[in-house]
């Protein structure tokens, strides 16, 4: 399976979280899935952290990449066909970074690993 990591997740398999739940937890750590971060995640990343609202052990320019490179995960460039999918989501979430990760995981063919049930609302596969 492809599974596209919200960026709450993200933070939270960093820290091992217990936040974590156990599916999410299994979900990432099989060998069998592939496991993607969004740029846009490390954009929302990098802009709460400037904002003073996401303290993090070193700059986010550091911090992404090695703990991105360390739990192994793939970057998702974001692409102007998945930024497109934009027009064709309902108005059920106002938070711009999850509706493009919305977006990049219909493109993908991703499920999103997600809290959030906001996002369960949309035509895209999630696992919490």
């Amino acid at each position: 399976m492809r599974l596209l990591l919200d960026t709450c997740t993200f933070l939270w398999i960093v820290a091992d979280d217990p936040a974590l739940s156990d599916k999410a937890r299994q979900a990432f750590t099989d060998a069998a899935n592939d496991v993607f971060f969004s740029a846009v995640s490390a954009w929302e990343i990098a802009i709460k952290h400037r904002l003073g609202k996401l303290p993090l052990p070193q700059p986010p320019e550091e911090f992404v990449p090695e703990y991105r490179s360390r739990h192994q995960i793939s970057p998702l460039a974001l692409e102007e066909e998945a930024a497109l999918q934009l027009s064709r989501l309902p108005p059920h979430h106002r938070d711009p970074f999850d509706r493009m990760l919305i977006c990049q995981a219909i493109h993908h063919g991703c499920a999103i690993l997600s809290p959030d049930p906001d996002i369960r609302r949309y035509p895209v596969r999630t696992l919490w």
